[in-house]
């Protein structure tokens, strides 16, 4: 699929104590991806549920854990998102960042998953 859109989504555990710091971090993020031919969809911190939400699929669905953050971003190609990681890997901004936030993350752990749209009815 190398000529297909490339979304990612990566799920962050994070320390609800360092919401501050895990926003510096998106920003910086937010910023890199774009520059490099990407379009970022933004960063989603957890909140309270509204109090009338309710389940659709009563007796299989839950509520999720309080401490999880989501990014959401997009390469036109498989080829503009390996050249994203190339460019952010010698990129000032990038190695600033991760000597910044790589020793201490604002998170406590995440996972990344590789996704693919699925298209409209017409």
């Amino acid at each position: 699929m190398p000529d297909k859109p490339v979304t990612c989504e990566v799920r962050y555990h994070v320390d609800l104590g360092r919401i501050a710091e895990f926003e510096a971090y998106a920003q910086i993020w937010i910023e890199l991806i774009e520059r490099h031919g990407g379009t970022h969809h933004g960063y989603f911190l957890p909140r309270d549920r509204p109090e009338t939400a309710g389940l659709s699929f009563s007796g299989i669905g839950k509520d999720g854990a309080d401490n999880i953050a989501i990014a959401l971003f997009t390469f036109p190609d498989e080829n503009t998102y390996q050249r994203y990681r190339e460019r952010v890997a010698t990129d000032p901004d990038g190695i600033a960042a991760n000597a910044r936030f790589s020793g201490d993350p604002p998170f406590i752990s995440y996972e990344r998953f590789f996704l693919t749209p699925v298209l409209r009815a017409t």
